[in-house]
């Protein structure tokens, strides 16, 4: 098979390893530059490629979790990187957690060796120049992106559409939300009825900001601290500055009327359509650095929420991402230059196995146009395919880093009441859909696909 073409991967993580390894197993030549470790960051402890900077677990095992099916998905495709994972798991229940170092060195080793694959231990500054040469390239430096290649970035996309920081509020299901103590209102009647209002009355708006203030929270990096908080303020610092400026700010009731009682609430929570299904919402205004635990605890206090199944937490914390819905294709190409692909974190796709998930896809992407032959697009009913979707669709605002899960994924013609059961059928479905995207798409030459031990069934 003739190769067309030498792609340059920038960064060394989770993304940028499977992508590269993709590529290379398909007889495509890869330079892999990583700068470490001759250059370090600021959590990375070693120059291992795939190194794990925060927990060694890889989530979930169970088959009818997004992050089950995730994995499933993963195996059907051919994951490189998550066969090493699996290679070097430790016990951890019902998680996939692996032997940190182990597993890096596992990686590394496979791709040094690799007849296809140069790795070059150096930052890597010449964007513009590769760019303007025609050359193909996949982005995957992460969260923590070098200022050698940031400040390129900002000139190329626009400081406007590049991120430095998290300051995601969380988002639920909606399906697990209250409907009988919510109402849909926009403020003044504007815009028809786009969001869903959570009425407090004075009682419980106090009992909220006596828990709110009063829980616990994870303390910033000292290397992210000063970025973060001149940007924004966590909810719970805006009501620790006095009892009643949140109700002067994001829980203003201003311009909403309770149906049930036909007056304005003390303060409202707003919650706004994460995806055009309206099967998530977003807490309006709720960035917040509290624990998860607490957030679960603090925010189904909420009237309408107090069963709350929660899709992503909120985060506060250093995260360089680009504004991906505005500036990337279906396939993880820069609109206006499309031989430059973005993978991993830095395009707002979040989480370990779904890094691994975005290299493998845009190595896919790669080797598509490298061949001439037609680009994937991943089903919508699988997860990664929902994922992708909502990272790429324009019509999503507030752009913030998503991992896989159910509350963004295509609705069920007829969905399961029970959530248990409703899961069951989401992961069932995307296995079919996974499995038969491979069978119509065998021209991509995928690589073998491998069994995953889930823990439950």
């Amino acid at each position: 098979m003739p190769v067309q073409d030498t792609v340059t991967v920038i960064g060394g993580g989770l993304a940028g390893s499977e992508a590269a390894w993709q590529l290379a197993e398909r007889g495509v030549r890869v330079r892999l530059f990583e700068m470490r470790p001759a250059q370090r960051t600021p959590v990375h402890a070693s120059g291992d490629l795939a190194e794990l900077v925060c927990s060694n677990s890889l989530k979930s095992l169970d088959a009818d979790s997004a992050s089950g099916a995730l994995k499933y998905e993963l195996s059907q495709l051919g994951s490189q990187v998550l066969r090493c994972a699996l290679a070097t798991r430790v016990a951890a229940g019902a998680a996939l957690a692996v032997e940190r170092k182990g597993f890096a060195r596992l990686v590394t080793d496979s791709l040094e060796a690799h007849e296809n694959v140069e790795v070059v231990r150096e930052e890597f500054t010449g964007l513009s120049e590769l760019c303007a040469g025609g050359g193909h390239a996949i982005v995957a430096t992460g969260p923590l992106t070098s200022s050698g290649l940031e400040r390129p970035l900002v000139r190329m996309l626009g400081h406007e559409n590049l991120a430095f920081f998290d300051a995601a509020a969380p988002i639920v299901e909606a399906a697990s939300l209250d409907r009988d103590r919510l109402f849909l209102q926009s403020r003044y009647d504007k815009s028809g009825g786009d969001y869903l209002n959570a009425p407090l009355t004075r009682e419980e708006y106090e009992v909220f900001v006596r828990e709110l203030v009063q829980a616990a929270r994870v303390m910033p990096q000292r290397f992210e601290a000063a970025e973060l908080f001149q940007a924004c303020q966590p909810v719970e610092e805006v009501a620790r500055s006095g009892h009643d400026t949140l109700r002067y700010g994001a829980l203003k009731p201003v311009g909403l009327t309770d149906p049930r009682t036909g007056r304005r609430p003390w303060a409202v929570v707003q919650l706004r359509p994460e995806n055009r299904e309206g099967t998530a919402y977003n807490l309006v205004g709720f960035q917040t650095n509290l624990t998860f635990g607490e957030q679960e605890r603090v925010f189904r206090l909420i009237p309408g929420l107090e069963q709350a199944a929660f899709s992503r937490f909120g985060v506060m914390h250093r995260n360089t991402f680009i504004d991906s819905p505005r500036l990337l294709d279906a396939g993880f190409a820069l609109r206006e230059r499309p031989s430059l692909r973005f993978a991993g974190q830095i395009t707002g796709t979040e989480g370990y196995v779904e890094a691994m998930a975005s290299g493998l896809f845009v190595a896919l992407v790669t080797y598509a146009d490298l061949r001439g032959i037609r680009r994937p697009v991943l089903p919508e009913e699988t997860v990664l395919g929902s994922l992708f979707a909502y990272a790429t669709d324009p019509a999503v605002t507030g752009y913030q880093p998503m991992h896989v899960n159910y509350g963004i994924i295509k609705p069920l013609p007829e969905p399961p009441r029970r959530k248990k059961e409703r899961y069951a059928a989401y992961s069932q479905r995307s296995r079919t859909a996974i499995d038969a995207f491979r069978e119509h798409n065998a021209a991509l030459s995928f690589l073998p696909s491998y069994p995953v031990p889930f823990l439950l069934p």
